[in-house]
C-alpha cells in the first residue's frame, strides 16, 4: 500500500472497532540484559562519545535493529494494530545527555522508522484483512518551557521556544522521511512543549511535507488530575484541538484504574478518538510493576464497553501479555462516537474558559 492507502485504511479501521496499541519498550529493553558494547556498537566508540551509553534505548535503532524489530514483531504478533517506533527521546535536545551530535540523532529517527515500516509491512503482507500501521514517537524533553530551571527565579528557562521548536523540526522530518503513517506526540508534561512539536508539524507542512495524522497524548501526573504543567483535562484538550488531531489522549504516570475519571471527562468533550494506554498499575517499592495482564485487560475492557475509547494500549510496565489481553478484552466491542462538535470559542490556561454567547 501507499502512505495515503495505509492512512486511509487506518482511519476506516478506526471507525470499525477499537484499536490497539502497543505496550512498553522500556521495560522488554531492559529484560534483555545489555550490556554498554550492545549500546555503542561500533558507531559510538567511548574516545568520540565519553560518557555512559547504557540506557540510551533509541541508540539501539542503529547499534541493535535486530531487538528493535523483534519488538515490533512482538507486539505486532500480540495483536497491536500500531506499533511506535523506538525514538520516544531522540530529539538533540534529550540526546544531548549521551553528547551526541545532530547527523546521529537524525540518523536514529531516520532508521527507527524504516526498521518499523519494515516490520509493519511484513505484518499486512501475512495478514491483509489486518493491516498494520507504525507511529513516530515523540517524546517529552529534559526541558520544559512552561516551569522555571531555578526554583530561585520563576522565569528561569534552560531552553527557548525556537530550541525545542528547531528540535522537534529535525525529529519529524526524518521519522516522515523514513516512513511513518501518523506523529504521536507522547507522554506530554508541558502543552508549550507540544505546542512547539505541532507548530514543527503544521510548518514542515505547510513547505511541502507529506501531511500525516496527529496523535495527541498528555500525561496526568497524579490524583489531581492535572498535566505537570498545571492544565485541568478539558483545558489541555483546548490547548491543541486546534491540531484537529487524528486522537487525543493519556498516557503513562497513572494505572487504569486511576486513569479513567480522566479518560471519561476527555471523552465528554473531544470532537475527535480518544486514546489510552495506562501504566500497569503503580510500581512497587522496588521501581517494578505488578499488575497482571487480566488485571489491566479488565480495567480498559470496561472503558470501552462503557463507550470512552477508540484506541487502548499500554505504557510502562506493559508487556505483549497484555496487549493480547487488551485485544482480547475489546473484541468485538463498539467504539466510541466522538463528541459533537460545538462552534464556541474555547480558551484555556490552567482551567477551560468556553465563551457560549
Amino acid at each position: 500500500m501507499t502512505r495515503q492507502q495505509r492512512i486511509a485504511a487506518l482511519k476506516a479501521a478506526a471507525k470499525d472497532r477499537i484499536l490497539i496499541l502497543d505496550g512498553s519498550w522500556g521495560v522488554m529493553i531492559q529484560r534483555r540484559g545489555l550490556e554498554e558494547a550492545d549500546y555503542r556498537g561500533d558507531r559510538f566508540r567511548e574516545a568520540e562519545y565519553p560518557g555512559q551509553m547504557k540506557g540510551n534505548n533509541d541508540i539501539l535503532c542503529l547499534t541493535r535493529p535486530d531487538i528493535v524489530t523483534a519488538l515490533h514483531d512482538a507486539y505486532y504478533g500480540a495483536g497491536a494494530d500500531i506499533s511506535e517506533t523506538n525514538t520516544f527521546s531522540a530529539t538533540v535536545i534529550a540526546q544531548d545527555d549521551y553528547k551526541l551530535d545532530p547527523q546521529s540523532v537524525w540518523d536514529i529517527n531516520l532508521e527507527g522508522a524504516k526498521l518499523g515500516r519494515a516490520a509493519a509491512d511484513a505484518w499486512t503482507a501475512k495478514t491483509p484483512d489486518k493491516p498494520r500501521f507504525l507511529a513516530g514517537s515523540i517524546g517529552p524533553l529534559n526541558k520544559m518551557l512552561s516551569m522555571s530551571s531555578d526554583v530561585n527565579y520563576p522565569g528561569a528557562r534552560s531552553v527557548t521556544f525556537d530550541e525545542v521548536y528547531e528540535a522537534y523540526r529535525q525529529q519529524i522530518r526524518a521519522l516522515n522521511e523514513g516512513g511513518v503513517d501518523l506523529y504521536l506526540i507522547e507522554t506530554i508534561t508541558d502543552t508549550l512543549n507540544c505546542k512547539a512539536a505541532i507548530k514543527a508539524i503544521m510548518d514542515l507542512e505547510e513547505e511541502g511535507m507529506d501531511k500525516l495524522p496527529i496523535w495527541i497524548s498528555g500525561t496526568i501526573t497524579d490524583r489531581s488530575g492535572r498535566t505537570l504543567s498545571g492544565q485541568t483535562v478539558e483545558a489541555f484538550w483546548n490547548s491543541v484541538r486546534h491540531a484537529k488531531p487524528f486522537a487525543i489522549g493519556f498516557n503513562c504516570a497513572l494505572g487504569a484504574d486511576l486513569m479513567r475519571p480522566h479518560i471519561a471527562a476527555l471523552s465528554r468533550v473531544a470532537d475527535t478518538l480518544v486514546a489510552a494506554y495506562p501504566n500497569a498499575g503503580l510500581p512497587n517499592e522496588m521501581g517494578q510493576y505488578d499488575e497482571q495482564p487480566d488485571e489491566t485487560s479488565n480495567f480498559v475492557g470496561s472503558w470501552a464497553r462503557d463507550g470512552l475509547v477508540n484506541i487502548l494500549g499500554g505504557c510502562c510496565g506493559t508487556t505483549p501479555e497484555h496487549i493480547a489481553a487488551i485485544a482480547k478484552a475489546v473484541e468485538g466491542v463498539k467504539p466510541r462516537n466522538p463528541a459533537p462538535s460545538k462552534h464556541t470559542m474555547r480558551l484555556s490556561g490552567l482551567e477551560p474558559f468556553e465563551v457560549t454567547s
